[in-house]
């Protein structure tokens, strides 16, 4: 890609926009480590939901998207699209019980929910093993796509791609905290978003591919199972199970993985707690799950297709990239592969949306693994009781070096596909406990300690020992025995103390049968909470997103009765929607509660 002076002067002009809100916020997330962590608590709806979607819409994303599609077509997008699932699950019983808790971030809530050392043992592990480990290997597959974009477009060697990259994102998220972050995560999505379907529409005309009907001409005649919202079941039975099956059934509720935590965590939970009311944080997140699965995909999904027609296989961009170095090849390459056939004005504009992409969520991650280390390790255990200008300063510092470990782990990263698959195997069979510990007494400290260990041993296993029985058997062992191992240490251990969960549920107050006990004890009053209507806004979420997704799909593919037929389906889901959520929101001692 060659740049003109106007692509220049595009990119810096977004990048000093960028300076503008961390100068004027630097001052405020100073005050306090709340103000650096949890914006003040003041954060409203649609700020929260923008940048939850600005955050996950990184280089990586296309770069996955491209290398799932390459390989198994659109319906491969259901190892993603089945998060969907646990997203709307967060939004209606989760959003309104994490923002009742008060916490600075969603580790703080161990100590709330459980007793004893083990409380405090699981919240300091989990501040090193998420903040640190988890993070940087998530900021590393961010970094790794950013070097594999700047290799293909300009030939930049990748230590000093991770050398730019990693600058501007320190300098953000430690002078502005979370305030400048999201503030800066809404400029850089109108940026990215633009880009994205700018992208889109040149990828259609790039030599050889015809614009749409001959993209569409062309991957009916070679792969016309590569349209295919589902898989081919006749002929593809194992793809079917991998890409539709496990993901449907086991995955999404049964693996933690960052952004689409069951019941909601890290980032998502951050946003929440820093929402202003029970409303903003349902509401907030409810919108990043709508942007995120119905908005985003089709201009990534239409760009990987038609990669397929100008790079074949991996070889044929390695023919036409002969500086990439061999280790940074792979079928994620198509995406910054077609971007070269974006002309001056819209190449500056795209450069900038993929550099405003990774910085967005650099930042997040950052603001994020920091308030772990600092707030969850540092301030609670082992430097209690300093000024709050202290722990800001720490934080500051901690962001850089957070950083620097993360150009370590990309060192060791090849392919996008790659960090999602690890990613998705360790935290393979957590995710029932995220689920119960909020609605079943019985769960205690000792039942995360015992699946993390279980699930981190488990797919470390598989994956080193190579027993040859397939991904998919291994996702659903590693499940099996990490469920059997924190069950049987559940009730092999001592039960959280009664004072602590009468703490818990007077403060959040979750509904259901498995507080029952305790409601009856201590005499407690009901939960405000309805699970029948927030049962039935999920299953209306989910198919109103679902069904906006797909009819978007076929209207782009030329299908319009089925477009029509979703777009119907999706208005009945909405109008439902809207009335549960009245519904929900309806009664005086929920809405006393949001204050």
């Amino acid at each position: 890609m060659h740049l003109t002076t106007l692509d220049w002067v595009i990119i810096v002009v977004s990048v000093l926009i960028m300076f503008v809100p961390a100068i004027m916020l630097a001052r405020r997330a100073g005050k306090n480590t709340s103000e650096f962590f949890a914006a003040g608590r003041q954060a409203p709806w649609w700020l929260i939901g923008v940048s939850l979607v600005a955050t996950t819409f990184s280089t990586d994303t296309p770069n996955l998207v491209t290398n799932i599609v390459r390989q198994n077509g659109v319906s491969g997008n259901w190892q993603w699209w089945a998060f969907l699932l646990i997203g709307i699950g967060t939004v209606f019983f989760y959003a309104r019980l994490w923002r009742r808790s008060g916490v600075m971030t969603d580790l703080e809530f161990y100590e709330l929910r459980y007793s004893g050392t083990e409380a405090k043992v699981v919240r300091g592990f989990r501040a090193v093993y998420l903040g640190l480990i988890f993070n940087c290997i998530i900021l590393g597959t961010v970094c790794l796509a950013a070097a594999k974009i700047a290799s293909v477009l300009f030939g930049t060697p990748e230590l000093v791609t991770l050398g730019v990259v990693a600058i501007f994102p320190v300098i953000f998220a430690s002078m502005s905290g979370l305030w400048g972050v999201m503030v800066t995560d809404m400029i850089q999505f109108c940026i990215t978003i633009t880009s994205a379907f700018a992208a889109a529409f040149f990828a259609l005309h790039a030599p050889g591919v015809g614009g749409l009907s001959g993209l569409l001409g062309h991957i009916q005649a070679a792969h016309p199972q590569w349209l295919g919202v589902l898989p081919d079941f006749q002929h593809d039975w194992p793809a079917a199970v991998a890409v539709f099956i496990i993901p449907l059934t086991v995955q999404w509720w049964s693996t933690w993985y960052p952004g689409s935590e069951p019941g909601g965590g890290s980032y998502v939970a951050q946003r929440m707690l820093a929402a202003k009311t029970e409303k903003d944080s349902v509401f907030g997140t409810f919108f990043f799950q709508a942007a995120h699965y119905a908005l985003r995909p089709w201009p990534w999904i239409l760009v990987a297709l038609a990669s397929t027609m100008v790079y074949p296989d991996v070889a044929s961009i390695a023919r036409h990239f002969p500086g990439v170095p061999k280790e940074l090849l792979g079928d994620d390459i198509g995406y910054p592969a077609m971007l070269v056939f974006l002309p001056a004005g819209f190449a500056g504009f795209m450069v900038a949306g993929l550099f405003a992409a990774c910085r967005s969520t650099l930042e997040t991650h950052l603001n994020w693994g920091t308030s772990y280390l600092v707030h969850d390790l540092y301030a609670r255990f082992m430097a209690p009781g300093r000024t709050e200008k202290h722990y800001v300063m720490v934080a500051r510092l901690v962001t850089i070096g957070i950083m620097v470990c993360a150009i370590f782990v990309t060192l060791g990263l090849r392919t996008a596909s790659d960090a999602f698959h690890i990613l998705l195997n360790i935290g393979a069979g957590t995710g029932l406990v995220y689920l119960l510990r909020w609605f079943w007494w019985r769960v205690n400290a000792w039942t995360e300690i015992a699946a993390m260990v279980a699930s981190f041993a488990v797919a470390t296993t598989f994956h080193f020992a190579n027993f040859g029985i397939g991904p998919n058997w291994e996702l659903i062992l590693t499940v099996g025995i990490t469920t059997i191992v924190w069950l049987a240490a559940t009730f092999l251990t001592k039960p959280v103390d009664e004072g602590t969960l009468v703490s818990f549920y007077n403060k959040v107050r979750p509904a259901g049968p498995g507080w029952a006990r305790v409601r009856a004890a201590h005499g407690l009053p009901q939960s405000p909470d309805n699970l029948g209507l927030a049962f039935g806004a999920w299953v209306a979420g989910v198919a109103a997103i679902y069904c906006a997704l797909f009819g978007a799909g076929a209207f782009v593919f030329g299908n319009a009765m089925q477009g029509w037929i979703f777009t119907a389906v999706c208005a009945l889901a909405v109008f439902s929607l809207v009335r549960l959520t009245h519904a929900l929101f309806g009664t005086d001692a929920v809405v006393n509660a949001q204050a």
